[in-house]
């Protein structure tokens, strides 16, 4: 199997700025696991991070910016990881569905190509 691009699919909202920064933590880390098996992993939740700057330089970016802004990169990638329950969680995995990507439910199902000749 060749390596694929994952997107990583995951709560990023919560009910303060603890919760949201774990739900980063959550994503970047599955990311990195992805990567370790030799996947190239693409990670929503790093628009925190623009949205930080956005807010720091008064421009607006709604919920609905963010998902316009991702889903271009989720119909790139050849698969999706799913970390768990959200609204935009749900809606990026139907999506997925809808495209006939792979989907993953936990990181143990996704083959390790790390050093195989398909990279």
């Amino acid at each position: 199997m060749k390596a694929l691009r994952i997107y990583i699919v995951g709560p990023y909202s919560g009910c303060d700025t603890s919760e949201i920064d774990r739900n980063v933590s959550k994503a970047i880390d599955a990311a990195i696991k992805v990567f370790l098996k030799g996947h190239y992993p693409y990670v929503p939740h790093l628009t925190h991070f623009v949205k930080r700057r956005a807010e720091e330089t008064k421009l607006e970016l709604t919920w609905h910016d963010f998902i316009h802004w991702d889903m271009p990169w989720l119909e790139m990638c050849d698969a999706v990881l799913y970390l768990g329950k959200s609204s935009g969680a749900d809606l990026e995995l139907e999506h997925a569905r809808r495209l006939g990507k792979l989907v993953f439910y936990s990181y143990d199902q996704i083959p390790n190509v790390r050093g195989s000749t398909g990279k």
